[in-house]
């Protein structure tokens, strides 16, 4: 399976405002509205539109759906993913109305290129839970998944989807600011076709050299700060742009906090990067770019 794709879903929000059932276990999202939610809602949208034209202009194929009121994190899908093969895999989510994310419509809709279904969003009911390429970051080319332990990210599901991949898994826990574990695994981390980036800061010592080992034993290994990791500069992804052309994707706060050396790297690696500005998306969501993308392979 090759590492990154051409071809992105992206759900347009029709409201967005924090989300209080997710308050508790995202130690990135502001925790009140201090802006009505008409006006937050107007400018995520105003966000969104951007970014998706920053990806469309670089040569990126979008798919962009409407989202629904009631699911202000819709516009972050982690609820499913799709693989080459024609598989399509439904996951368990731990908040509520992220459950609702999972329209039948956008599932039928994905069907027709991916109709091989696997669903485990069952497990909601077991209290266990595992949200898609949030919780797991695939180097899909070596076949080996990393998997950042939190309430979202649930150690069993964890081993369910590596054996049905048939990837390796490497486990580990965290610690962010505020001493509850980093909410996803895409949050501190991503890999690419050959460059890999880590805030191992943040990985518990008894982890740290095991996740860096099997990085660097794949890939050029970027690593952040703490602080950079708070300005979303773990988001990122790879996708391919224009005459094939592999990118790198991330919010503008993200760009606009990485040092000229981490930028060196970047350039060694990727054509270009494509960034947008989402301070809304960000402040509120406590997701940033990467967040936003749901592959299509």
């Amino acid at each position: 399976m090759r590492q990154s794709t051409n071809h992105l879903l992206m759900i347009e929000p029709t409201e967005f405002y924090t989300n209080p059932q997710t308050l508790e276990t995202n130690a990135y999202q502001a925790e009140r509205d201090d802006r009505s939610r008409a006006e937050i809602s107007a400018a995520a949208i105003r966000e969104f539109r951007d970014y998706r034209d920053a990806l469309v202009q670089a040569g990126v194929m979008v798919t962009t759906v409407q989202g629904h009121r009631g699911s202000p994190d819709m516009v972050f899908p982690n609820w499913a993913s799709v693989y080459d093969d024609g598989r399509m895999v439904l996951y368990p989510m731990l908040s509520e109305n992220r459950q609702k994310e999972r329209r039948p419509d956008i599932i039928e809709m994905l069907k027709k290129s991916y109709p091989d279904v696997t669903d485990w969003s069952g497990y909601e009911h077991a209290g266990k839970f595992l949200e898609s390429t949030a919780s797991i970051v695939s180097d899909h080319v070596n076949r080996i998944a990393y998997a950042a332990l939190s309430k979202r990210t649930n150690p069993e599901l964890v081993k369910k989807w590596a054996a049905f991949m048939d990837y390796e898994v490497i486990v580990f826990e965290t610690e962010s600011h505020a001493g509850i574990p980093v909410y996803h695994t895409d949050y501190l981390m991503y890999v690419g076709t050959s460059m890999a980036a880590l805030c191992a800061e943040c990985i518990l010592p008894e982890y740290r050299e095991t996740v860096r080992a099997r990085l660097n034993a794949t890939h050029e290994v970027m690593e952040i700060s703490m602080e950079q990791l708070r300005l979303n500069c773990g988001n990122a992804l790879e996708v391919v742009g224009a005459g094939g052309e592999r990118l790198l994707t991330l919010s503008e706060s993200a760009r606009a906090a990485l040092e000229p050396a981490q930028l060196e790297t970047i350039g060694k690696h990727f054509k270009g990067i494509v960034s947008s500005s989402i301070p809304t998306l960000e402040k509120y969501g406590g997701g940033s770019a990467r967040c936003m993308l749901m592959e299509l392979f």
